[in-house]
């Protein structure tokens, strides 16, 4: 069974084409990723058998951890690891073609909020920059190199230096993204106020162990507060997948064209949930083409009839993983 291409992926621009495409790739994972192979084979699916997207397995995020995730004998360009306390064991996403994350997050980013080259490009992950392997720092390094932009570029725990390019770029009224991880935007906002309307501020989620974690609403409305701002932003996204869900507020998140979000009954892995019912959040990821596509997150969530969702939290006794998993 052959693969869609990218251009196939990245082009979908309709519900039927979403359709086609993911049961493409459900009968070429099936047949090309040996794990995903076993776990299909272990359920009693017949692949023949699966006609729609809601009859597709979805494959435990936890594999990631313990098994190499590949649907393809190409070398690996690059391996993605989860961020994590002492001890505990990281998932990695082994990726083989480095050309679909970057096709995956420049064109999402360019649907949600249009031409990089408009921003000035503000990266606040101090955490991410001290370890190695992370998918975030790899997307956040394109996009500040992407702006063509001089004032673009990465802050540790240097605030002041943080604060002043954030009133340059007030002063010139340059649209600019600041992109942070939550922990670091709630340190920085405790020692300096700016009032930035037009600032985009998007967190990434993560208190990383250095704060105590909060409930959305009482975090977006100190950190709105602390920028002058109206929303807070937010990304989806996790070592685990190639591609990212944005939210523009209130928690709402919507997905490019070749994500899809697919609630479960927490208690039956291949059920499927009504639009606005509490459940367990599987993803449909094209991008993840030689990975695979279909993961069973451990997340909880809402979806709604118009394909947006929320993250309401996390299941019981699962760790705390870095990317934007916030507890509300």
């Amino acid at each position: 069974m052959d693969k869609p291409n990218k251009q196939q992926v990245f082009s979908i621009s309709n519900n039927r084409q979403f359709i086609d495409a993911a049961l493409q790739v459900f009968r070429f994972q099936a047949s090309s990723c040996l794990v995903y192979n076993d776990f299909i084979t272990n359920l009693g699916v017949d692949v023949n058998s699966v006609k729609t997207v809601e009859d597709i397995p979805f494959l435990p995020i936890s594999f990631f951890k313990s098994h190499d995730i590949l649907s393809t004998d190409e070398e690996v360009q690059v391996t993605f690891t989860s961020s994590g306390t002492t001890g505990m064991i990281n998932s990695k996403h082994l990726v083989t073609d480095l050309s679909w994350y970057e096709g995956s997050f420049r064109r999402a980013f360019e649907i949600f909020y249009g031409d990089i080259k408009n921003y000035c490009v503000l990266a606040l992950l101090p955490s991410y920059l001290e370890r190695e392997g992370s998918s975030l720092i790899y997307m956040a390094k394109d996009l500040v190199e992407s702006s063509k932009n001089s004032d673009s570029g990465f802050f540790l725990y240097n605030h002041d230096e943080l604060f002043a390019q954030l009133n340059k770029q007030k002063t010139i009224n340059k649209p600019t993204l600041l992109i942070g991880v939550t922990f670091a935007l709630l340190d920085f906002v405790e020692n300096y106020q700016i009032d930035f309307p037009e600032l985009i501020v998007m967190e990434t989620g993560g208190m990383k162990g250095r704060r105590k974690e909060m409930i959305r609403e009482e975090l977006h409305q100190t950190l709105c507060k602390g920028f002058g701002v109206k929303s807070i932003h937010s990304e989806y996204g996790m070592t685990e997948l190639l591609s990212q869900a944005y939210s523009k507020g209130e928690g709402i998140f919507n997905c490019p064209p070749w994500m899809k979000i697919i609630t479960r009954d927490t208690n039956d892995p291949m059920s499927v949930l009504s639009n606005g019912q509490t459940g367990g959040i599987n993803v449909i990821d094209l991008a993840n083409i030689n990975s695979c596509s279909f993961i069973a997150t451990q997340d909880l969530g809402k979806l709604y009839a118009d394909g947006s969702f929320e993250v309401l939290g996390r299941f019981d006794n699962s760790d705390i993983r870095g990317c934007n998993l916030l507890v509300s």
